[in-house]
């Protein structure tokens, strides 16, 4: 997306400009986000799909593309190691920000048969990423780096979990996750979003997602772009805006997509799409990103040469495992309770806090 649309223009742009251009791109990465949840949870209903399965492939898949794209260009332009910072970044973001925002909002259904599936295949790719890692850090010390054999391993097994998600969604008992009239409460109606889609065709409503999905990652570039060049003006360093506003970026489509479905209704789809987008940043992101280079875990040229094996790393396996630990206990819920946010949002809030202080990028004067 930088190579389509790059930095240069924003730059160059006036301040009222950029807050001009941030309005539109808000305006339009919500009415984008509108038209992909209309479509994907229109298409899980005319297919008999349970809308939690189309969140973990389809919607995860798009929503993932800019975490893809920005990493894959990175390796090819030889900044190969953004790509597994940004990878690792986004799991955390998308399980503790994301899943703990929509956790705040309302109590989320637990569809078990998607999360003895899908949920386990989310935290092995999580430890398999931090095996490799940490295992070819102790081989090869300081110069270790994921190469492109790594790259196509995880290409192969995102093909292998594409394949076997199509298989279970033909498996999944008929009927939505458990849910009790208290949590439907302060949503949404849903019949008359049934009631659009009962009037759409199936290649209407895959249209309206593609749609919806291109407006998402369109306008989510020119949200990063214009916030990117205003926080630098505003003298906030780079570090921190690369930490924060860069990682959060390219997770945004999760967020808004994420939001969006709580709002309407369709809670299923933020569950899946941060189940399928945490497996989809290591199978895909980190995956194409090896294959197209050589992605070095000891990044030279920081502060703290090793923080992604010491802060970034660590932090994405106990929010995994926390997010597990929420998983078994709604083995007698039913459902995700709205406290479990706070966790997951404290989380992520002392990652932020401690990736500022361990790479020295608070200000001196």
């Amino acid at each position: 997306m930088e190579h389509l649309i790059p930095d240069a223009p924003f730059v160059a742009m006036p301040a009222i400009m950029l807050v001009m251009i941030l309005a539109a791109g808000i305006y339009f990465l919500i009415k984008g986000a509108d038209w992909l949840v209309e479509g994907a949870s229109g298409i899980a209903l005319r297919m008999g799909i349970s809308k939690i399965v189309i969140g973990a492939t389809v919607v995860s898949l798009g929503t993932t593309s800019p975490e893809a794209a920005v990493s894959v260009m990175a390796a090819f332009s030889g900044n190969a190691g953004l790509a597994l910072g940004n990878a690792v970044g986004s799991i955390i973001a998308d399980t503790g920000l994301i899943f703990g925002i929509g956790c705040l909002m309302a109590t989320l259904p637990a569809d078990r048969f998607v999360l003895s599936r899908q949920g386990w295949v989310q935290r092995g790719s999580g430890v398999l990423l931090a095996a490799m890692c940490y295992g070819v850090w102790l081989i090869a010390g300081d110069d270790a780096a994921l190469g492109r054999p790594v790259g196509f391993v995880l290409l192969a097994l995102l093909a292998a979990y594409m394949y076997f998600s199509v298989r279970w969604s033909r498996e999944h008992p008929e009927g939505e996750p458990f849910q009790t009239p208290d949590d439907m409460a302060g949503t949404a109606p849903m019949t008359g979003s049934i009631d659009v889609h009962a009037l759409r065709s199936l290649p209407m409503l895959i249209g309206l997602g593609l749609v919806g999905l291109v407006l998402v990652l369109l306008s989510s570039r020119f949200v990063i772009g214009s916030v990117t060049v205003l926080a630098d003006r505003a003298g906030v360093p780079q570090v921190v805006v690369a930490s924060t506003i860069v990682a959060l970026g390219t997770s945004l489509p999760e967020l808004v997509v994420g939001i969006t479905a709580v709002l309407k209704g369709h809670r299923e789809l933020l569950v899946g799409n941060v189940i399928g987008a945490d497996v989809l940043n290591v199978l895909f992101v980190v995956g194409a990103s090896a294959a197209a280079a050589n992605l070095p875990i000891i990044d030279h040229k920081a502060t703290n040469p090793h923080i992604f094996l010491m802060l970034q790393l660590p932090t994405m396996l106990v929010i995994l495992v926390l997010f597990r630990v929420f998983i078994f206990q709604t083995r007698r819920t039913g459902e995700f309770r709205r406290w479990m946010g706070v966790p997951l949002l404290a989380i992520y809030a002392l990652f932020l806090l401690l990736n500022v202080l361990m790479s020295g990028s608070l200000p001196t004067h």
